[in-house]
């Protein structure tokens, strides 16, 4: 077969780490069908052809004209037999044969005004584009890949779409991560809690700021745990971008420390040096970070809600503790659980060294090969 993959999100967060950790582990294990792989111009050098894995030059923005008008008629010049779309955003022109990947539906949950940057008007417009992109990607699609059971009983449930259709794909952890906490030392420890001015003890979180994450209500949970815990530190992570930005401007508390972005090697020494790693979200399609933080030993504590206790594990498997996210009570107690007990903490950390190499890209690739065999 001749197969298209849409790559213009290749060097972003989230849709770019699924895109990059699929089409490595294709590139292993394809060696028969022939990609061509969509790319913007600046992401052109990050990637390196195979003898089936062609690049192919696709400057045009996501969510705009150019991809609605100019991206399928090179689709079409192409003469693909598939292409694979890795968001919901699907030119709704396009007449060829496709699957797309759904990672959540958290935009369409998550409308409050606070949820985004744009004014009233051009909010409402935006939310009508996507959602009529999203029903011109769940219908014409061949088949939909999604990452957990959650999403797939979401689109069932709310766009009448027939369970046969959906691929269950769960991702991973990525090898650089694994790499890092492998090879990770004292003096890379000390260099890193150096640099962001960290004493220990600190509970931890890392990803962005939208208010579906939650993070002012871990802010007030760790307000309480404070009370009891004087030396206590929050430490946050995520690029600065505008929510980010809002969240530090009415919270400079003390105890409380934005990193911004960190790098990998840095990522795996917080996860590691943490008390705990605490995802207070509202809703997750997948949970990228609890496996991260389980690869790098840390204990989980996170929401009983979405995706979460799917990724983690059942409450009865003991890999990840888990509150209510709507109360900041019992997000404290939960936490103050694994900072007053080692026992605890142990037993969380073994449980979770086990529950992360259940999940993999490799296996993520050969699913998705599977459903474009179909």
């Amino acid at each position: 077969m001749k197969i298209g993959i849409d790559a213009r999100f290749f060097n972003e967060s989230g849709v770019g780490r699924y895109l990059r950790n699929l089409i490595i582990n294709l590139q292993v294990i394809d060696k028969k069908n022939e990609y061509y792989v969509l790319l913007l111009q600046k992401d052109w050098e990050a990637l390196k052809e195979t003898k089936n894995f062609h690049k192919v030059l696709a400057d045009f923005k996501w969510y705009g004209f150019a991809e609605q008008f100019k991206l399928p008629k090179l689709l079409k010049q192409l003469k693909l037999d598939l292409v694979h779309f890795p968001h919901f955003n699907v030119p709704v022109f396009y007449t060829g044969k496709f699957v797309v990947t759904i990672h959540d539906l958290i935009h369409q949950h998550h409308q409050a005004s606070s949820a985004t940057t744009l004014d009233p008007f051009r909010s409402k417009l935006k939310q009508i584009g996507y959602r009529k992109a999203f029903k011109v990607a769940v219908s014409k699609s061949q088949k939909i890949l999604v990452p957990s059971k959650f999403v797939r009983q979401s689109l069932q449930t709310e766009w009448k779409v027939n369970g046969e259709k959906v691929v269950i794909t769960y991702e991973g952890v990525d090898d650089s991560i694994l790499k890092a906490s492998a090879k990770i030392g004292s003096e890379d420890i000390k260099k890193v809690l150096n640099k962001f001015k960290i004493k220990k003890p600190f509970i931890f979180y890392v990803g962005n700021a939208h208010p579906h994450k939650n993070v002012e209500g871990l802010i007030k949970t760790f307000l309480i745990l404070q009370k009891k815990n004087k030396d206590l530190k929050l430490v946050l992570s995520g690029y600065d971008h505008f929510f980010w930005q809002r969240l530090k401007k009415e919270n400079q508390q003390e105890g409380i420390i934005y990193t911004g972005f960190v790098t990998d090697e840095e990522l795996v020494v917080l996860y590691h040096e943490a008390e705990a790693f605490v995802l207070p979200s509202f809703e997750e399609g997948f949970g990228i970070p609890v496996l991260e933080a389980m690869a790098c030993s840390c204990p989980v504590v996170a929401s009983k809600v979405g995706s979460l206790p799917e990724v983690g594990g059942p409450a009865s498997a003991e890999a990840a503790l888990y509150f209510n996210p709507t109360s900041e009570k019992d997000m404290a107690e939960k936490i103050s659980r694994v900072l007053d007990s080692k026992n605890l903490r142990k037993k969380l950390i073994e449980k979770g060294l086990k529950r992360y190499k259940q999940f993999s890209w490799r296996k993520l690739a050969e699913k998705t090969l599977e459903a474009y065999s179909e």
